[in-house]
């Protein structure tokens, strides 16, 4: 690791920071969503090495047990919802610490995080044009009536099922460019984006997907084990993306 990691607070709320070695200003900026474990990237070196070699600055916001979604979570907070946190406050972090702005920050995350990151960017195509997802919990309404924070959020499973990103897909405005893996032995989770390939697939929406690697089911031995696809993924979206609007 050449770079930084720190601790910080956007709108009074912690999250960790990367910022590359000696003040190097990065080319783009990656917004990571953090799992139902609440981990983030600090002191990853599978994930952090590449933010070096691509010159990648990263933000890691504390989103507590939200799913990331635009619904009210108390425990994360009574009055701002995830979505709205991460659109109004650390969107504009970016540009205040590192003069990036949409459409050159990527959007990235796992598990929980990574249908966080597909289903925002899904609603917001524009602000988030390249996304790329690992694991992605995306059928999360299963868990709805087991005691955890969805049953606040949602008045029902099925009304938690609308909310999934796949709900979120635009026949005719979706993010250019799309990525996401899962392993096929994350029997959890497998089967909600093997859905969303065949939906995608279905509406023409362009994507890429990993459906096949094997290297440790729903663990982070398979996350690093897919972080240089998923990094590469953000930094060369990003890429065509700044040459388009030249």
């Amino acid at each position: 690791m050449k770079g930084t990691w720190t601790r910080v607070e956007i709108a009074g709320k912690p999250a960790d920071v990367y910022d590359l070695r000696d003040g190097d200003r990065p080319r783009f900026g990656v917004l990571f969503l953090h799992p139902v474990g609440q981990e983030t990237l600090v002191g990853n070196a599978a994930f952090t090495s590449l933010f070096d070699e691509l010159r990648l600055a990263c933000v890691c916001p504390m989103g507590g047990y939200s799913w990331w979604a635009d619904r009210i979570c108390a425990e994360f907070d009574p009055i701002v919802t995830a979505t709205h946190y991460l659109l109004d406050s650390v969107l504009p972090f970016f540009a205040s610490r590192w003069g990036l702005r949409p459409p050159a920050i990527g959007l990235t995350g796992i598990s929980m995080g990574g249908q966080g990151a597909l289903r925002l960017a899904f609603k917001h195509p524009r602000t988030f044009p390249v996304v790329a997802a690992i694991s992605s919990a995306i059928e999360y309404h299963l868990l709805h009536g087991r005691g955890f924070s969805l049953d606040a959020m949602y008045d029902s499973k099925e009304q938690c099922r609308q909310d999934t990103a796949p709900m979120h897909i635009h026949p005719s405005q979706y993010p250019p460019y799309i990525d996401f893996c899962i392993d096929p032995g994350d029997h959890d989770w497998f089967r909600g984006n093997d859905r969303l390939h065949e939906k995608l697939g279905a509406l023409g929406v362009p994507h890429t997907c990993d459906l096949t690697t094997r290297a440790g089911g729903h663990s982070w031995e398979y996350f690093n084990h897919m972080a240089s696809r998923t990094v590469r993924f953000l930094e060369a979206g990003l890429m065509q993306e700044s040459r388009r609007l030249l």
